[in-house]
């Protein structure tokens, strides 16, 4: 209900496992999860400035961005350069039913934290069924042929 298969995530990952390129940006690592009546997404972003990050909702596409600029000086010489650096991105296709227009997002420890609750009509509801007593179906007693009944709703029985 809530994503849609994403091919690019897995040959992203496959590229970078097979170019041995840990320079090359990975997508955002993400958990998502329903509690109740919300879905709750988690992204691993540490070392992310909040000012940087971006989330947007439109047309059922949830888009996640955020950059992590270098903090290094001008005249510095790497000996090693593991983290990325630059701008992340993340596209989410939502299904029907949800809620776009409530998202709550924090920022806490390097996780970004999306809560996307469910939409009230989306909801499950019961419906209480009542009993009624229906009059078309009385039995009229009166003259008639022996052994023969007439009902209101026009058909009769013997």
């Amino acid at each position: 209900m809530l994503l849609r298969f994403d091919p690019f995530r897995d040959l992203d990952r496959l590229a970078n496992e097979m170019l041995s390129s840990t320079r090359t940006p990975q997508a955002m690592p993400m958990d998502v999860f329903r509690s109740g009546d919300h879905f709750v997404l988690h992204f691993d972003l540490p070392g992310i400035d909040a000012d940087s990050m971006s989330v947007t909702a439109e047309n059922n596409t949830l888009t996640v961005t955020a950059e992590r600029r270098g903090t290094e000086a001008q005249d510095a010489a790497y000996v090693v350069a593991e983290r990325p650096r630059g701008r992340f991105s993340r596209q989410l296709v939502l299904g029907e039913g949800l809620d776009l227009d409530r998202i709550d997002a924090g920022y806490t420890d390097g996780v970004l934290t999306l809560r996307i609750p469910v939409a009230e009509q989306a909801k499950p509801r019961r419906i209480e069924v009542t009993r009624s007593e229906s009059d078309e179906q009385r039995a009229i007693g009166g003259s008639g042929k022996t052994g023969e009944r007439k009902v209101l709703s026009g058909s009769t029985t013997g």
